[in-house]
């Protein structure tokens, strides 16, 4: 092993929009102390209840990925598993999340208040 992962990091306009968005979803702390980051206007935390740190950094520029066309990638995306897809499904579009994709093999493909792409998928 080289090294451990220390978080994720994702662009975006507005860090602490996002930042509150994905603790609303996974649950956890939005900017809570650590010396390894300096968080205000441009870079914001959250620290999950699973143990993960996601990071958002503010690009003054940003241009979200665009499902499914390939000039504007997603070039990576979340996976979440919740208990009841119907049930999450109300709970993520009351967050600011847009339906992007019902897959018929079960799962569903959202994209985040920055356009970023992320899927629920049941338990």
């Amino acid at each position: 092993m080289v090294g451990r992962l220390q978080c994720v990091v994702l662009d975006c306009p507005d860090v602490h929009e996002l930042a509150r968005f994905y603790a609303a979803l996974l649950g956890g702390a939005v900017d809570r102390p650590d010396s390894r980051w300096a968080v205000g206007a441009d870079f914001a935390t959250v620290h999950t209840e699973a143990g993960l740190v996601l990071a958002f950094q503010r690009v003054a520029d940003y241009r979200p990925p665009q499902w499914t066309d390939a000039a504007r990638p997603q070039q990576f995306h979340l996976d979440v598993d919740v208990p009841n897809l119907d049930d999450a499904h109300e709970q993520v579009l009351g967050l600011g999340a847009v339906l992007l994709r019902v897959d018929p093999r079960g799962w569903r493909v959202y994209a985040d208040p920055a356009g970023h792409p992320f899927c629920l998928l049941g338990r």
